[in-house]
């Protein structure tokens, strides 16, 4: 089993920063890539970054220059900084995981999520 703990959501004003993290932990061989996802209400859930294993990062147009995806590989953590957050920024933030175990395929594993509000 591997397990994926999100933390680091909240509240904040525009113009402000918050740093997720995501912690994976469990039956972890290797992990392929991790990244976040975001999804607010009435909307379908969309890509914010994501990063393979020592790869470049890849991110949605709406965050680029505000975001930065990075990955800890000793911890088997990944970050995401948000600064200059606005309120479109709102939404419930997923972490996403290709993680290959020490017997069986790769698979897709996925976080709790983590609410991050942009509000005055």
């Amino acid at each position: 089993q591997v397990q994926l703990v999100e933390s680091g959501g909240g509240l904040v004003q525009p113009g402000g920063s918050l740093r997720l993290s995501c912690a994976a932990s469990g039956n972890i061989f290797s992990i392929y890539a991790m990244g976040w996802y975001r999804q607010a209400p009435g909307k379908f859930r969309e890509l914010v970054a994501n990063m393979p294993s020592g790869g470049p990062a890849n991110y949605a147009d709406s965050v680029k220059g505000r975001f930065t995806i990075s990955i800890d590989t000793v911890k088997n953590t990944a970050y995401l900084q948000m600064n200059s957050l606005k309120p479109e920024d709102t939404a419930v933030y997923y972490c996403n995981a290709v993680i290959a175990p020490y017997s069986g395929d790769p698979d897709t594993y996925w976080g709790q999520g983590t609410q991050v509000t942009v509000s005055s």
